[in-house]
């Protein structure tokens, strides 16, 4: 996937992850296999679509990833999602997400709003002096 070596199906990205994996042309992706090259992207800490298995495939297979029977798609997800729940869980863990904003009031008159000095001179203001 360097400049030498283009894969069908494959942009930029996904072959910088499938460098990345250690496939840099399609003799390496064939031996390789489209399941397992995308196993190892999920692995590397990538987040790859389904898209991706169907390029890989495709790639292989020389024709559109669009073009891979519903059949044979249906098969590689089932294998995907099978070899994906066999990763070890990252070590690391996300921090949660924030929890909503709450706005509090007090007892105060709350329709009226103190006049606020923002430091501007109001040019009206002084011309009526």
């Amino acid at each position: 996937m360097s400049t030498a070596v283009k894969l069908r199906n494959i942009g930029p990205k996904s072959a910088a992850w499938l460098r990345q994996t250690g496939v840099r042309t399609l003799d390496e992706l064939k031996e390789v296999g489209a399941l397992s090259a995308y196993v190892r992207i999920k692995r590397a800490g990538f987040k790859p679509s389904l898209n991706l298995l169907y390029a890989l495939e495709g790639a292989i297979l020389d024709c559109h990833w669009q073009e891979i029977p519903g059949e044979r798609r249906s098969e590689l997800i089932i294998a995907a999602e099978a070899a994906v729940a066999l990763l070890p869980q990252p070590k690391y863990k996300r921090m949660p997400t924030a929890s909503p904003v709450t706005t509090t009031q007090s007892e105060a008159d709350e329709t009226s709003m103190p006049d606020m000095d923002l430091g501007f001179d109001d040019p009206a203001a002084e011309s009526e002096s």
